[in-house]
């Protein structure tokens, strides 16, 4: 059988985001930090490296006492063992960081000091700490300025000199840009709907009893990050969400 001829180089982060699997490749581009946030683009040869390789590609000496680990696409992060592979191909991880410390990082969560073993906490992680109600979020509380909302999908640098103090607070007020039949879309909940998806592709428009709706979508907040959706079903959004719908009158 013919092998598939091989492009030079895919993106795995771009992958996930288009909701498609890994091209046979030469290499594969990833994402790597080195204890704090400042990722930088490497590449690994193996779709399903040994976490050592990637050590090594980052141009880190793989005999050292690294710890390794692979940031999900949630937010979450996976313990990635030197000697063991971790499939690119599947686990939504485009993020690696690897930690040489032993120290142990401060914080602070709704006034209860708690310590953390990396220099970065995911927001995921905090809102599992904190467990806000549907109606709030977690937020930096930034001295002398504007407390910062956190999002689930992002880290936060602990490293930094003394320690961060976190608090639950009502969610703010904001929009989200999305793409709905090609038209820029503007809506406020970051959750929407198949109704509400119908509605904003078809404004006004009283569905007949044999109208039959689909929809596609792409570039979602939530995961799968693309495909289809049923009725009944949701998605959460971000600003560049696309979604197509389309309508069919039956017979």
């Amino acid at each position: 059988m013919k092998q598939p001829d091989l492009i030079d180089c895919d993106d795995v982060g771009e992958a996930i985001r288009d909701g498609r699997a890994l091209r046979p490749a030469r290499a594969y581009r990833i994402r790597f930090a080195q204890d704090d946030l400042n990722f930088r683009v490497i590449e690994v040869s193996d779709p399903i490296p040994l976490g050592r390789q990637i050590l090594t590609a980052a141009g880190l000496n793989a005999q050292r006492d690294y710890s390794l680990f692979a940031i999900l696409d949630g937010g979450d992060f996976e313990d990635v063992r030197l000697d063991e592979t971790f499939d690119l191909r599947g686990q939504g991880a485009e993020r690696f960081v690897a930690f040489q410390t032993d120290r142990e990082f401060k914080l602070m969560v709704n006034g209860s000091q708690l310590q953390w073993g990396k220099p970065v906490i995911s927001g995921a992680v905090l809102y599992g700490l904190a467990s806000p109600s549907e109606e709030e979020a977690v937020f930096l509380v930034v001295a002398g300025g504007t407390d910062r909302e956190i999002e689930r999908t992002e880290l936060v640098d602990l490293a930094a000199p003394g320690v961060e103090r976190f608090i639950t607070a009502p969610r703010l007020p904001r929009t989200y840009q999305i793409i709905v039949n090609g038209r820029e879309i503007e809506v406020s909940r970051k959750r929407q709907t198949f109704n509400d998806l119908v509605a904003l592709a078809y404004p006004g428009t009283a569905a007949a009893p044999n109208t039959v709706y689909s929809i596609t979508y792409s570039r979602a907040a939530s995961t799968p990050h693309s495909g289809e959706l049923g009725q009944g079903g949701f998605i959460d959004v971000k600003n560049g969400t696309r979604a197509n719908v389309t309508c069919t009158v039956q017979s």
